[in-house]
């Protein structure tokens, strides 16, 4: 049999056996269901955002097959006192917020049959044996309002009678605990009444939630609108820069992660702010969730509000400029009228140079990135001063805030800042700053380089690898940092410890080997390295195993932040991260200026063929890049608005330079 089939056959058989071991399905339409059995009893939860809200919804079935529906809803911009990171109003309407609805009197008795994840929350079930009821629940896309949509299908093959409830459950601040005046959440049915429904037809009604100044008006709402408005936005999110492969599991997943990383920006006071989420970090900021992790990837989506969140994150973080070179703020809060920075420096300021000048090259926009640049130039003049006896960059702590060790100066401070400054490098270039200033990047890269192996380089182990700081004798997870920034030094044995059993699991990286705590920004870090290093062959197996769990396991659909801590948040940057795994390491994308990039395409053996479609960067040029089997060879196609501007076969793994006109 020829060795390709068999390897096909390997993959499908082991995608079924893998499906069969998964809670959740893909479907044709984009979405995963859950199709529920008898006596599966699971709950999950998942978060879905919008400009003035965000709703966490725990949801499931109990041993009665009963449905079970909590919505813990955020409101960032009713702010409590004290106005600090936390300072959200919060509130929680358990199963019991519901209409009472009776069919011809009798109340409905439901059962679940399945729930649907694409961007909302859908329940599928059956009441009193023989009619449908359709249950949606998601976020406006902006205003402080959250909707549970109820379609109601009388397949019961005659007329029926529908009660729906008229009920109201409002919830005040107390006047002294609230910034901007009291606030009133409610929880409201929206067309209650009776109903004769026909046989084979459907009745609708809903639940409003919302929270609002009880000086502002209560909003009318149209709860038709409010759905086409989100599946807008979700349909953006599916077709703005796809990654297709011969994986399903992936292809979704990075669908999903769009949705996650995109939704979770607020409109403050301040201007349009993404922020993590997760039941405590809204309308603020971070050196790295935003500036590190988030902005570089919003670079290339062709997305409004992402783009202008990220122009809005830069703008914040540049007012705490100063001359003295006191570090920026790990953190800006509350609207941006307030600030945190409880862990000291963290090696923030290499995180915003890195993140600000890869978004600024990939934008391609001269205008922004003149207005980002002394932002970058005065972070690197930062950590330039920073440098310590051995070289490297020193720092309090690092992106963890003391959770580990991080000692003085730590491998992910220094990698950062060396990526930085080629990043700088290129824009300072392409900007026409003086050849002095360029020249001394790229200098300081290289010296930076050779010191971060001579000071961090070690044997551990038995690997070829890194310690992450001084005194460091136990495997960190972050020792996939320098792989991500181009240095292959210790690619092979950085590669073997971090799939070895010392730091893998089936949740991914452990942060340190010994303990059981994971974070997925390590995970998705560490991934991103090995197949940018050329290890794609032994890196896919445990990227497809981490995306299958994450996408279709018991706790789906996004990336996740940790465990035990914060019991595996969706926070949207880390879902952003997920994305770059694909961006920058399998294919290895990398800006070089406002209108040029390199790619290091990594084919798998067990794929012919895979593209990155619809990218919106340099200058909103539309690119598509494609990518298949030549015998031994790969040919790369890149189309730029509708334009092949390149069309070469090369060895996989191998570097090409696009400059686009």
């Amino acid at each position: 049999m020829n060795i390709k089939l068999i390897v096909l056959f390997v993959f499908i058989f082991s995608f079924c056996d893998l499906k069969a071991q998964n809670r959740w399905n893909i479907e044709s339409d984009g979405s995963i269901s859950w199709t529920v059995k008898k006596g599966d009893i699971h709950t999950d939860n998942i978060e879905m955002s919008g400009r003035f809200i965000s709703v966490i919804a725990t949801y499931g079935v109990d041993e009665k097959g009963k449905p079970v529906l909590s919505r813990q809803l955020v409101f960032p911009m009713l702010r409590t006192i004290p106005n600090d990171t936390h300072a959200n109003i919060i509130y929680t309407f358990g199963s019991e917020i519901a209409p009472v609805i009776k069919i011809n009197n009798r109340p409905v008795n439901e059962q679940v049959n399945r729930f649907v994840l694409r961007g909302m929350l859908t329940f599928e079930s059956t009441v009193n044996d023989n009619i449908l009821l359709k249950r949606e629940f998601f976020p406006s896309t902006d205003k402080p309002l959250a909707i549970e949509k109820y379609t109601l299908t009388n397949s019961s093959g005659r007329d029926i009678t529908v009660d729906i409830e008229d009920f109201e459950k409002k919830s005040r601040s107390h006047p002294e605990k609230s910034l901007y005046g009291v606030y009133e959440i409610s929880a409201k049915s929206f067309m209650p009444g009776i109903y004769t429904v026909k046989s084979n037809e459907s009745l609708t009604f809903a639940v409003l939630f919302t929270g609002r100044k009880i000086s502002e008006k209560v909003q009318v709402v149209d709860i038709e609108k409010e759905l086409d408005s989100r599946e807008e936005f979700v349909n953006l999110m599916f077709n703005s820069l796809t990654f297709v492969s011969p994986d399903p599991v992936l292809n979704r997943m990075f669908d999903f992660a769009k949705i996650r990383a995109m939704e979770s920006i607020y409109e403050t006071k301040g201007g349009l702010v993404h922020s993590p989420g997760g039941a405590s970090y809204y309308a603020a900021i971070w050196a790295n969730d935003q500036a590190e992790y988030a902005n570089p990837f919003f670079a290339y989506t062709g997305y409004p509000t992402a783009i202008e969140a990220g122009m809005v994150s830069w703008r914040w973080f540049a007012k705490y400029m100063n001359p003295e070179y006191k570090p920026i703020p790990s953190s800006i809060i509350a609207e941006g009228t307030d600030f945190w920075n409880g862990a000291g420096d963290r090696g923030d300021q290499a995180m915003i140079a890195y993140g600000a000048s890869r978004f600024a090259l990939a934008l391609g926009d001269r205008k922004s990135a003149e207005e980002i640049w002394p932002l970058i130039e005065w972070c690197i003049e930062y950590c330039k001063r920073k440098i310590n006896d051995d070289g490297v960059v020193a720092s309090d702590s690092d992106e963890l805030e003391g959770r580990f060790p991080a000692g003085k100066a730590n491998l992910c401070t220094s990698s950062l800042f060396y990526d930085a400054l080629i990043s700088a490098s290129f824009l300072g270039k392409e900007l026409g700053k003086p050849s002095q200033l360029v020249s001394g990047y790229t200098t300081m890269a290289r010296n930076l380089k050779n010191n971060i192996e001579k000071h961090f380089g070690t044997t551990m182990d038995g690997f070829e690898t890194y310690r992450y700081y001084a005194g460091n004798d136990v495997l960190r997870s972050w020792i996939c940092i320098p792989l991500t920034v181009g240095i292959f030094d210790r690619a092979e044995g950085t590669t073997d410890a971090l799939f070895s059993p010392e730091l893998w699991t089936e949740q991914g990286l452990l942060t340190q080997a010994g303990t059981k705590t994971f974070w997925d920004r390590s995970t998705l870090y560490g991934l991103r390295g090995v197949f940018a290093a050329g290890a794609i062959d032994k890196g896919l197996k445990y990227f497809t195993d981490y995306s299958t769990r994450r996408l279709l396991g018991d706790h789906v659909p996004y990336s996740v932040e940790a465990w035990p801590e914060g019991n595996q948040r969706h926070l949207s940057a880390e879902s952003a991260l997920y994305c770059r795994v694909v961006t920058e390491g399998i294919f290895g994308l990398r800006p070089t200026g406002l209108n040029s990039f390199t790619i290091t395409p990594q084919l798998p053996k067990v794929w012919d063929q895979m593209s990155l479609k619809n990218i919106i960067a340099f200058g909103g040029r539309k690119i598509d890049i494609e990518i298949s089997r030549s015998g031994e060879k790969i040919k790369i196609d890149i189309i730029s608005n509708g334009k092949n501007v390149i069309s070469v076969q090369t060895g996989n793994g191998k570097k090409i330079e696009i400059k686009l006109k």
